[in-house]
């Protein structure tokens, strides 16, 4: 339930910072592109959210492993 949580939240947060950047650059241009520039952004963002959280995970994986079983794991 942590994980599922902690993806979500995830998610959340890379959804909220590209609604913002695709919203700020829409709406250089004109109104309407803000608002298509918000929701494209936060598609975008809601998928790096979930992309970076899996990639987080492995990264924390194999930190916390040790260098001699990578080695006989490739064996």
């Amino acid at each position: 339930m942590r994980n599922r949580l902690k993806r979500m939240l995830n998610r959340a947060k890379y959804a909220g910072m590209g609604a913002a950047v695709g919203g700020t650059l829409g709406g250089l241009v004109s109104r309407n592109a803000a608002s298509t520039g918000a929701s494209v952004g936060a598609l975008v963002g809601a998928a790096i959210g979930e992309k970076r959280g899996s990639v987080d995970a492995v990264v924390r994986q194999m930190r916390e492993e040790d260098p001699s079983e990578r080695l006989l794991a490739r064996k």
